[in-house]
């Protein structure tokens, strides 16, 4: 297949996927939707994803209940905001993989971060498996559902073989430092899922 013919296809995912985002099944609890406290009324104690176990961040949309039934790669293709990573997952052959891993931590790429990349990068990764399969498995470490109390000064080994780190504080974190959690601590079937701005490239 071309890579003329690969941009079109992604960005008719893109666009799908843009078109979905308002009508998806409903919002997760985050810090911006949390109903106003009343006039005159301390705010300044609301608790953080370290303390209150549940989603985070602003680039929270989508069904939390739908996903949290099914198994992760399942539930990233329930959510709008992963329509370009689900069509990864399966050209790269892990789409299964990961709905049989066993308590894995994912860091979902969004579709505004593979739109980060340019076409020409973006259809090339997405025509070479091996590379894809590389570039994705560096998005996932196994056998641990990582908690937001530690990514204030986490390194994590990923299914890549390579570590990555996480930083940050309160609802604020970070992934190798480039990529931002926009919406964390969601949770599925076998994984936790953290949505990040930016694709992760792994050591070379």
């Amino acid at each position: 297949m071309t890579q003329t013919r690969i941009s079109r296809r992604v960005a008719v995912v893109l666009t799908a996927a843009a078109v979905a985002v308002p009508l998806s099944l409903g919002g997760f609890a985050t810090a911006a939707t949390a109903t106003p406290a009343p006039s005159g009324q301390d705010t300044s104690a609301s608790p953080s994803p370290t303390t209150s176990g549940g989603t985070f961040g602003s680039g929270c949309s989508g069904s939390a209940a739908v996903m949290a039934r099914v198994d992760v790669a399942n539930a990233a293709a329930t959510n709008p905001q992963l329509a370009t990573l689900v069509v990864a997952l399966k050209r790269a052959g892990l789409f299964d993989t990961l709905n049989s891993a066993k308590d894995a931590t994912v860091f979902a790429p969004t579709n505004a971060a593979f739109k980060n990349l340019s076409a020409s990068k973006l259809a090339s990764l997405l025509s070479n498996k091996s590379q894809l399969k590389k570039v994705l498995q560096y998005h996932v470490v196994g056998d641990k559902r990582i908690t937001p109390a530690e990514l204030p000064n986490g390194s994590f080994k990923t299914l890549e073989g390579a570590n990555l780190t996480t930083s940050g504080s309160g609802t604020t974190f970070k992934v190798n430092n480039t990529a931002n959690i926009v919406c964390g601590n969601v949770k599925t079937r076998n994984a936790t899922v953290y949505l990040i701005d930016n694709v992760l490239t792994p050591p070379s």
